[in-house]
């Protein structure tokens, strides 16, 4: 198994910030097998999702439909409603796992990895990816 860190600037503002292209480089030199990506953060998500024709930003506001940044949430420290941040991750999971066949992740035409950040108050994430070959 081969692993590597990347850091990823999402900014003060939810974001789904699209990691591809690192997937992919770190990818390139394998043969088959599977990657692994892995978001080591509580308040953090990845989805495979269509990125550039609004589906990045629809996914945004059906997590503000879904989970309100309000006061409501139990889990209280930082911004206004983080605490649903923290529930993120039971719906949109800190992991992915896909195929690589000769090199290359096996997505789907408009599929893209990418990181779902809601909460604005931690601009600064780790991504881990991880090749176990097949």
């Amino acid at each position: 198994m081969r692993s590597e860190t990347i850091t990823v600037r999402t900014g003060n503002s939810p974001v789904v910030h699209d990691i591809t292209a690192e997937a992919e480089r770190f990818v390139a030199s394998e043969q088959d097998g599977l990657l692994h990506v892995f978001v080591p953060h509580a308040t953090a998500g990845l989805a495979i999702i269509e990125t550039g024709a609004g589906s990045d930003d629809d996914l945004l506001t059906a997590i503000d439909d879904l989970l309100p940044a309000e006061d409501k949430w139990q889990h209280r420290h930082g911004s206004r409603g983080h605490g649903r941040d923290h529930v993120l991750p039971a719906w949109i999971p800190p992991y992915a796992t896909l195929p690589v066949i000769a090199g290359r992740i096996a997505l789907g035409t408009w599929q893209s990895i990418c990181l779902v950040d809601p909460n604005g108050d931690n601009p600064i994430r780790q991504v881990r990816f991880s090749f176990l070959p097949g």
